[in-house]
């Protein structure tokens, strides 16, 4: 895939969004920058962090904007941005302002996935397995993802493999993404986490669908 041209028709796409910038209109913001961001870090093109920064900026104020304060893929979305952006002080920033919305406390599996994420980027280890081991016991939420969490929380190197190998073969099966781009980047975001445990892992064997 030619992924340089995909991400300057989100880059227009975000530009067109006109009008006051209301909740709606901050989500489509995000989910374009997101989408320019993944293709320029596919291209390898050094612009990526800049989107991925953008798009954890929206994604931010249009919680801000939401009634009520249960829109949990928000600050997901902003963190995994922050990771993939490389920004270690965003990171930072954003995972403790996604703890001090009351995710590790939500009833929500989503919420504590934020949780989760938040925690581990913050090297909470030991909080961070609680909170994924909780998410494990769950029917409605990713198995995969859930074993992977909690892996890395482990510091399980094998674990991580087959649990992050299973989340790219998930992404690979699906028939809808986020504003067209198909990239893993769950598995990518779940990769920078074990890194930042100390799990030396290859990248993903196919992060990105043909």
């Amino acid at each position: 895939m030619n992924w340089i041209p995909f991400a300057d028709e989100k880059r227009l796409r975000y530009e067109d969004v006109h009008g006051e910038l209301d909740e709606r209109a901050l989500v489509r913001r995000g989910n374009c920058a997101y989408a320019a961001g993944l293709g320029l870090l596919m291209a390898g093109d050094l612009d990526a962090a800049a989107w991925l920064a953008r798009a954890a900026g929206r994604w931010r104020e249009s919680w801000d904007a939401s009634e009520p304060h249960d829109a949990w893929g928000r600050p997901i979305g902003a963190l995994k941005a922050s990771l993939l952006a490389g920004d270690d002080a965003a990171v930072e920033e954003v995972a403790r302002w996604s703890l001090e919305l009351g995710t590790a406390t939500a009833e929500s599996p989503i919420g504590r996935y934020a949780a989760a994420l938040a925690l581990l980027a913050l090297g909470r280890w030991a909080e961070a397995r609680h909170v994924a081991e909780s998410l494990r016991e769950l029917d409605d939420f990713p198995h995969d993802v859930a074993d992977a969490l909690a892996f890395i929380a482990a510091h399980d190197p094998i674990g991580c493999v087959e649990a992050i190998e299973s989340v790219v073969t998930s992404f690979e099966t699906r028939e809808e993404y986020l504003e067209e781009a198909a990239v893993a980047d769950t598995a990518l975001v779940l990769h920078e986490l074990a890194r930042r445990r100390g799990i030396d892992l290859p990248l993903p064997d196919s992060p990105v669908l043909p």
